[in-house]
């Protein structure tokens, strides 16, 4: 397919790609496929949903490269010590940064208690809270938007920055990725807007009232930022000759933790990114929307997709497998 035939294709679609705002893919340093659709322009920001969380792996990966945090194994409740633990509470002093990253922290509920959390004054404090419970630990997998807002804390009490200024100034910038500032606003209506408004955004991350970026969800950038992150990440963190994160903390982050099942594709998760195929090193961020950074370290390529929110379109895996690589690769462009 050609990158008119695929325009076309995307323009003209009444399924699964009708929301694809942008398709931005790197190989071997430099930008090779770039297009928009819906009056998306090239650096135009969008909701990327829970790629999010793939970010928030790099700040932590920056933090501990940093010497803020000690490591993966450092307990949550190092970074919290003015908390107050819940009576006859014993798990949670036990959860550690490793259990936030791969979704292995037990939590208090059945279904995420969203209203609760999202309507409070600190919503990350409204997390620590639901942290911990009477089964322990059990090291099962357990997807939590809510109890990722843990992070953002952890970075902000580690290092003494707000989260947003760490990201500015220690992945953002040297990444050539425009400054981002708090959206500034948490209403349930405004909320809402953030998660259903299929209009171009600015360059912000949602936040709560404390002024902390929202964890799981809310940063907008562009393909062309998420393509770019996917081509630092396959340089060995290097960008530009800067060394943005250790090529360590990229192994460790990227590298099979669990084995998940149906509902997650069947995929392999490591720090908050996924590894869709058990033979191969391809790794990436994946949210709601279609919203995705995808690496093939083998190829060389890099590919950031952002989407509109969309019901029940959660990867574009299969779609940059079997039109946009092929594309690059057939150099049909």
């Amino acid at each position: 397919m050609t990158k008119n035939a695929l325009h076309k294709y995307v323009e003209e679609s009444k399924g699964d790609e009708s929301n694809i705002c942008q398709i931005c893919a790197f190989r071997n340093g430099g930008i090779v496929y770039s297009d928009n659709w819906h009056g998306f322009q090239f650096d135009s920001a969008v909701n990327v949903m829970s790629v999010t969380k793939g970010i928030m792996a790099l700040l932590a990966g920056i933090a501990i490269d940093k010497g803020f945090i000690t490591g993966t194994d450092q307990k949550v409740l190092d970074f919290f010590p003015e908390y107050t633990v819940k009576r006859g509470e014993k798990t949670i002093y036990d959860v550690t940064l490793a259990h936030l990253l791969t979704m292995t922290a037990p939590y208090k509920y059945r279904s995420e208690p969203w209203k609760k959390v999202c309507t409070s004054q600190d919503w990350t404090k409204a997390a620590l809270d639901l942290l911990g419970g009477r089964a322990g630990i059990t090291g099962a997998f357990q997807y939590s938007t809510l109890g990722i807002q843990i992070l953002s804390g952890i970075i902000e009490n580690s290092s003494g920055m707000k989260c947003i200024d760490f990201a500015n100034q220690y992945l953002f910038a040297p990444l050539e990725i425009p400054e981002h500032r708090i959206h500034g606003d948490s209403s349930k209506e405004d909320q809402f807007d953030f998660l259903m408004n299929k209009q171009p955004r600015g360059n912000e991350w949602y936040s709560d009232p404390q002024n902390t970026v929202t964890a799981g969800w809310g940063l907008t950038l562009s393909a062309y930022d998420m393509a770019k992150i996917g081509y630092m990440l396959l340089s060995g963190g290097v960008y530009h000759g800067q060394q943005v994160v250790s090529k360590e903390w990229i192994g460790q982050m990227t590298s099979p933790k669990l084995q998940l099942g149906e509902m997650f594709g069947n995929m392999q998760y490591g720090y908050l990114w996924y590894r869709p195929h058990q033979n191969r090193p391809v790794f990436a961020a994946v949210g709601d929307g279609g919203n995705i950074i995808y690496a093939d370290p083998e190829k060389g390529i890099s590919v950031g997709v952002s989407g509109t929110f969309k019901p029940r379109i959660f990867g574009r895996l299969a779609f940059i497998e079997k039109y946009v690589i092929p594309m690059i690769e057939g150099d049909h462009l």
